[in-house]
């Protein structure tokens, strides 16, 4: 099958490539910049802005495709692009959206794909419903549509997520031992899951008979909560034991909020999805572990020297140095006297 991939140099996109051309497909990557050497030396690729329809449309009539797995949509306007630029060739299309279009906090864990989208928790949220509902608008007799949603996606060429955003000066303060801001208790519960995972998932929803019309979440099977997340990267690059400093979620907002924009949509929340669906219809596999993913991502950043010295964000400090001090000055207001 041919397949044309929107956006087939990015994290995941990458891993998608490699597995379809890995499963003896044809594959044209469609993507900005020229990235493609991350790519398998029998991908076409075709350089190109996604908001350029013209150019889009005469490099999808020029491929002729079957499929198109598109990881570059934000809305409802783009999606609708995207169709009218697909020729008639075109049988199946496959959206990655994503677990953002869930309402947080869900009514119940864990989270099926049937759990409800609205009110939408950010802005980014409310395009991705808006282009899922463009897409399976769209699906037919003729015409498949399948949606997957993915939640935390790393893998080599990407960072890990923490309190503080996606630093990498994070890791090399797990490395040195220095403190690590967590929100709230550190028991709200996050589940990354490696590219090359997910990826397998895109190929079944790719190839898989009977998947048209519905959405599949795709995440971890391997949730923790954030104390043990830290635990795991430290045990991952054989470090010592994390110095984890527990800060209030709104404490953390109202100091940080430029940085703590995944805290308020994400992190401070407790969420487990179903990813039933996708392993029964398409052949979906947890299969990395979390430490086994992390050691990989830290090679591949420290081959590049791309991991940032621990010092060259002192907010860090500064916030685990001030929080400590008022939280003992606030304690010792309640210590009853010897």
């Amino acid at each position: 099958m041919h397949v044309f991939v929107i956006g087939g140099t990015g994290l995941l996109g990458t891993g998608i490539v490699r597995r379809l051309v890995d499963s003896g497909h044809e594959v044209t990557s469609f993507q900005r910049g020229t990235t493609a050497d991350r790519l398998p030396a029998s991908v076409t690729t075709v350089s190109g802005d996604r908001g350029d329809s013209d150019r889009l449309a005469a490099a999808l009539e020029d491929a002729s495709p079957q499929a198109v797995v598109d990881m570059a949509c934000f809305d409802g306007e783009t999606a609708r692009d995207a169709l009218a630029c697909c020729p008639d060739s075109v049988e199946r299309f496959v959206f990655c959206s994503t677990i953002d279009v869930y309402h947080r906090p869900p009514p119940s864990n864990p989270v099926p794909e049937s759990s409800p989208r609205n009110p939408p928790v950010s802005d980014y949220a409310a395009g991705k419903i808006a282009a899922e509902d463009v897409f399976f608008d769209a699906h037919g007799d003729d015409f498949d549509v399948v949606v997957l949603r993915p939640w935390n996606t790393y893998g080599e060429g990407s960072r890990l997520v923490h309190t503080l955003g996606m630093g990498s000066y994070y890791l090399d303060r797990i490395r040195a031992g220095k403190p690590i801001i967590v929100h709230g208790d550190g028991t709200s519960l996050w589940g990354p899951c490696h590219r090359d995972d997910v990826a397998r998932a895109f190929v079944g929803a790719v190839e898989n008979p009977g998947v048209g019309g519905r959405a599949y979440n795709v995440t971890s099977e391997e949730t923790m909560t954030w104390n043990q997340y830290h635990a795991r990267v430290a045990s991952a690059l054989d470090a010592p034991e994390p110095d984890l400093v527990h800060v209030s979620t709104d404490v953390l907002r109202a100091v940080a909020p430029e940085r703590t924009r995944m805290l308020r949509d994400h992190f401070q929340y407790s969420t487990v999805f179903d990813n039933s669906r996708a392993k029964a219809d398409l052949g979906f596999e947890y299969s990395i572990d979390f430490e086994t993913g992390v050691r990989r991502v830290v090679e591949w950043l420290d081959e590049r020297d791309a991991i940032d010295s621990w010092d060259t964000e002192p907010f860090d400090d500064h916030l685990a140095a001030a929080w400590r001090e008022h939280t003992e000055a606030f304690v010792a207001e309640f210590e009853s006297p010897n």
